[in-house]
C-alpha cells in the first residue's frame, strides 16, 4: 500500500515543491510514518531535506488547516518546531527535515532526561503567553466525532452512554475548579510526534493545537509513553518547579480520561477509512478509558479525607 501511495503521491509532490522553486529537482523521496496523512522525506540535488505532507483522506471534516497554520507558525517561531516552508490552504505542508532526526518511542520517551525536555518544552509553549484564537473544545469535538461515527454506520459501544455520563460529571468537578487556564496547546503529543535532533528535542505537527488546558499535553505523554506513576512525578514535578497539588493531580487524571474518550470517538471516525486498524486502535483507548474512571474514585476519597 505504501508504495502505491508513493506512486500515486508523486506527481503532487513535485507540482508542491515548484511553489517553492521554479526547477525542483529531488534524487530520492523516501515514505515516513503516520497515521492519517501520507508524509516524504524528500531529498534535493541542492542538498537540501524536506519533509512534504499530503493530507489524508477524510482528514478535511476532523481538522481545520487554517487553525493548524497559525498553531505551526507559533511553534516555529518558539524553536519547538522545524521551519516552514509552504502551507496551502488544502493541508499541504513542506518543512525543512531535523537534522539527525530520531523519532521517540515510548521507550526513549521514558528516560529521564527526556521527561525534562518535554517537560520544558511544554511549559515553554504554555506560558508563551500568546492566544491563537485557535479553539479546542474537547466535548464539542467529541460530539463532532460521534456524529460522523454515526454518520459512518460505525458502532458505538454497548456501555458507551453510561461511560459519557460519567465523563461529563467528572468534566463538571473539574470546571468548577479556580484557575484553570486555557493556554496554546499541541493536544497530540505522541511520541511519534517527538523528534530528537543534532540540536535538541522538537515536537512536530500541529494538527490538534488550540488552546486548552495545559494538563492535557502532560497528561498525553504520560498516556501515550505508558509512565508509572514515578514518572508522572518527575514531569510534573519538572514541569511546575514543585510538587503538584491534589487538585492538579485530579485534572492530570481527568486530562487521561477526556484524552481516552476523544481519541476513542477518533478512532471510531476512521474505521470508514482504514478499516480494523483503527477498531483495535479504539478498542484499547476505550479499554483503558474504563481503567482510568476506575482511578477517579480513589481521586475523590483522597479529595474527601483532605477536607477532613
Amino acid at each position: 500500500m505504501a508504495v502505491e501511495w508513493m506512486e500515486a503521491d508523486l506527481p503532487r509532490i513535485n507540482k508542491i515543491l515548484k511553489k517553492l522553486t521554479a526547477e525542483p529537482s529531488c534524487i530520492k523521496v523516501e515514505r515516513m510514518g503516520g497515521m492519517t496523512n501520507h508524509s516524504y522525506h524528500v531529498f534535493m540535488d541542492n542538498g537540501e531535506d524536506l519533509v512534504v505532507r499530503l493530507p489524508g483522506d477524510g482528514t478535511e471534516n476532523l481538522i481545520c488547516r487554517s487553525d493548524e497554520k497559525v498553531s505551526t507558525e507559533l511553534a516555529v517561531s518558539l524553536d519547538i518546531d522545524s521551519d516552514l516552508l509552504y502551507f496551502g490552504e488544502d493541508g499541504t505542508k513542506v518543512s525543512r527535515y531535523i537534522e539527525g532526526a530520531v523519532t521517540m518511542s515510548p521507550e526513549s520517551m521514558r528516560e529521564t532526561e527526556n521527561i525534562l525536555r518535554a517537560a520544558g518544552i511544554l511549559k515553554a509553549l504554555h506560558t508563551c503567553g500568546t492566544d491563537t484564537k485557535v479553539p479546542f473544545e474537547v466535548f464539542d469535538m467529541a460530539a463532532n466525532y460521534e456524529e460522523i461515527v454515526l454518520g459512518n454506520k460505525v458502532s458505538l459501544y454497548v456501555d458507551y452512554p453510561d461511560i459519557k455520563s460519567k465523563i461529563i460529571e467528572i468534566k463538571d468537578s473539574i470546571d468548577s475548579l479556580t484557575g484553570v487556564k486555557k493556554v496554546p496547546s499541541h493536544n497530540d503529543p505522541l511520541c511519534e510526534n517527538w523528534v530528537m535532533g543534532k540540536y535538541g528535542l522538537y515536537l512536530i505537527d500541529w494538527e490538534y493545537a488550540g488552546m486548552n488546558d495545559g494538563m492535557w499535553d502532560l497528561a498525553d505523554v504520560s498516556i501515550e509513553a505508558s509512565y508509572n506513576e514515578a514518572q508522572d512525578g518527575t514531569l510534573l514535578n519538572a514541569y511546575f518547579g514543585r510538587q503538584e497539588t491534589l487538585d492538579e493531580k485530579r485534572r492530570f487524571l481527568a486530562n487521561k480520561i477526556y484524552l481516552d474518550y476523544l481519541w476513542t470517538l477518533w478512532g471510531l471516525t476512521r474505521v470508514f477509512f482504514d478499516g480494523k486498524v483503527m477498531q483495535s486502535y479504539a478498542d484499547k483507548r476505550y479499554a483503558r478509558l474504563k481503567t482510568s474512571l476506575l482511578k477517579w474514585k480513589d481521586t475523590e476519597e483522597l479529595k474527601i479525607w483532605a477536607q477532613v
